[in-house]
């Protein structure tokens, strides 16, 4: 008999009930949960997390380990028809680079570092400028120019997410070189 409060084996690990296939029945087979990917930290909450794009199934993460854990210029970790999150490492001294992205938002949450992000309509004129640092936030409208560049003494680690998605599904650039080649 399926009792929809039974807890997953390793629901304690981050308190919440895991659902198979959008139904209200819990997954109570070890074996089914891990073959799913609906948590990237099979191996508890000591060890690494995997990372790899686990779109567009329902999916589960420590977000915060996951990015500091990033080591990459870029990872997508979860690529949708709607939406993307992607972790990305930048290095002292190094940015983004300018770009725009006509037709999506973006979203940015720094975990650790400190830099500065500049906006603007043109590219030749970033009228917008804030510093920031970790645990701080910044949204970038579709249409806008911008870059952040790292200013600080370790690498910036964020997240980013986009809606549409931006990357090719399961998109890893090891460098911003990499990066800039498959652009």
């Amino acid at each position: 008999m399926n009792n929809i409060n039974r807890r997953h084996p390793r629901s304690y690990e981050n308190n919440m009930q895991v659902y198979k296939n959008n139904q209200h029945i819990p997954y109570t087979d070890e074996a089914d949960y891990e073959q799913n990917n609906y948590s990237s930290n099979s191996q508890g909450d000591n060890g690494p997390i995997k990372l790899k794009d686990y779109g567009p199934n329902p999916f589960v993460v420590d977000i915060n380990k996951a990015t500091i854990q990033n080591k990459n210029f870029r990872t997508a970790l979860w690529t949708g028809d709607h939406l993307q999150v992607t972790l990305m490492s930048i290095n002292p001294g190094e940015e983004i680079g300018l770009e725009i992205h006509p037709d999506l938002d973006q979203f940015l949450r720094i975990e650790q570092g400190e830099g500065l992000v500049k906006m603007g309509d043109r590219k030749n004129n970033l009228d917008f400028q804030a510093q920031v640092y970790d645990d701080f936030a910044f949204i970038i409208p579709a249409g806008k120019w911008h870059n952040l560049i790292n200013t600080g003494y370790e690498p910036i680690k964020l997240y980013s997410i986009y809606a549409p998605p931006q990357h090719p599904h399961g998109t890893v650039h090891k460098t911003k070189a990499d990066s800039d080649a498959a652009e």
